[in-house]
């Protein structure tokens, strides 16, 4: 789509989201970013990103004191497309990046080497190797990848900034895979661990170049009490090897991410200011300058920016209950379809024009394309009746969901549009161009469909 092309759509309140939200949805209609052939799309409102960048900046900066240096870096998991992470670049953003991957997407989208930090619990030597040479910075995930740095560096030490990742063991919250510091977790030093505290601090003892401690207790369904504890039991560990060292060792506390994101409303709720207030009022040392802070927000940031729009292809109805088929499902979001209790989505119910359906409400179902049953975004819900040639927005879903679809029965990755709402109406700008059947069928072997066949050997007699 030409970002340049002028819409009819009427212009829409600038400070309204969601009216600027119902604007996009006409106007992918009337501009055929939604068609037969293309039954299903994401819009990005890049104001909104915009907007949350700066409540990030504003609220961190509100608490800490003058001075002291910041960097917030973004999850590239939970919107990894090389346009989005140049737009945050672009606002003061760096990358938090866990594979080989994300970070060449980071350096595509132009974000320096030093606003990029390199967090997984499963590196390899090639990948610390890269790191290392371009100055990343790493949090080690546990001893052995600690010792597989020391190996690639020598005496001297890295270059880059190298910390420790903690597992604060401070307990799950309400969605068990999104918590990050159980007493089992995966992730991260478990600090509270038989002698495991006192590695730590032998680990910084032995190596002055150990500058740094990362935290990052969960994300959604966690409670903000709860990933304040462990941003708490990141600093007293950083006050403990200072002091032990008799200078400031530790320099940098990276934060984590994790803030948790409202699904059930257009309100952004809880805010960056609320959980900048809490962290100040729960940690106060942190924030009285003596300590770089490093952030990792993800889908706090984009969430809120994103609809999914999908064709209703057909209305019908079984054992008495009203279902839309449409065409998001599993494919844009699979969290929702496979966990709906975990990630409830809102959906919005627009007819064929893209214009906001109005009329009764009737109890349906919203499903999706894909071959199984349980491929729902929505059940028993309550909206207006949804026809043939109507169109469904999937709300709240800029993050995670469509920039990291789910290849189920060989469904083409959805074009990825940002849009900007003017006086003038509004203007998309592709971010990533709907997936055509020339590259699916690629993505699936289709350059070699005798592979097999040329290294089967028939038995002999046969």
């Amino acid at each position: 789509m030409n970002a340049e092309t002028p819409d009819p759509t009427p212009p829409a309140p600038a400070g309204d989201p969601a009216a600027r939200r119902d604007a996009a949805v006409r106007a992918a209609v009337e501009q055929r970013l939604l068609t037969e052939e293309e039954p299903v799309a994401a819009l990005l409102d890049v104001d909104t990103v915009r907007e949350a960048v700066t409540s990030l900046d504003d609220a961190f900066r509100a608490v800490t004191a003058p001075g002291t240096p910041v960097l917030h870096t973004f999850a590239v998991k939970a919107a990894s497309l090389v346009p989005v992470l140049a737009l945050l670049a672009a606002e003061g953003l760096g990358c938090e990046v866990a594979s080989p991957g994300e970070l060449a997407l980071a350096r595509a989208a132009g974000v320096d080497p030093e606003r990029i930090v390199l967090d997984s619990p499963a590196k390899t030597p090639a990948e610390l190797r890269r790191a290392l040479a371009l100055g990343v910075a790493l949090n080690a995930d546990n001893p052995e990848e600690l010792a597989r740095i020391d190996a690639l560096t020598g005496p001297d030490g890295p270059r880059s900034p190298v910390g420790l990742r903690l597992n604060p063991q401070t307990g799950a919250g309400s969605i068990d895979a999104m918590s990050t510091a159980t007493a089992t977790s995966k992730f991260g030093v478990a600090l509270r661990d038989d002698g495991a505290r006192a590695w730590v601090l032998r680990a910084y003892a032995e190596r002055p170049w150990l500058t740094s401690v990362h935290v990052h207790t969960g994300s959604q369904g966690m409670p903000l009490d709860q990933l304040a504890d462990g941003v708490a039991v990141a600093w007293e560990l950083a006050e403990e090897v200072n002091a032990a060292a008799g200078r400031q060792q530790v320099r940098t506390v990276n934060l984590g991410g994790g803030l948790p994101v409202n699904f059930g409303s257009d309100q952004t709720d809880p805010t960056f200011t609320d959980y900048a207030r809490l962290l100040r009022a729960h940690v106060p040392g942190l924030f009285d300058g003596r300590y770089r802070l490093v952030t990792e927000f993800g889908r706090s940031l984009l969430a809120k920016a994103g609809t999914t729009v999908a064709r209703v292809e057909y209305a019908k109805s079984a054992g008495g209950r009203r279902i839309a088929v449409t065409h998001a499902g599993a494919q844009v979001a699979v969290r929702t379809v496979f966990a709906p209790t975990s990630w409830p989505l809102r959906v919005a119910a627009y007819d064929a024009s893209g214009r906001p359906r109005r009329g009764p409400h009737v109890t349906q179902d919203v499903a999706g394309p894909c071959c199984f049953a349980g491929d729902l975004v929505a059940t028993g819900r309550e909206l207006p009746e949804l026809r043939s040639g109507d169109v469904v927005g999937l709300l709240d879903t800029g993050a995670y969901y469509a920039s990291t679809p789910f290849g189920y029965n060989a469904l083409p990755r959805p074009g990825v549009y940002g849009y900007r709402v003017g006086r003038d109406g509004v203007r998309f700008a592709t971010v990533r161009a709907p997936q055509t059947p020339a590259e699916l069928l690629a993505e699936y072997g289709g350059a070699t469909p005798e592979a097999l066949l040329n290294v089967a050997v028939r038995p002999a007699g046969r």
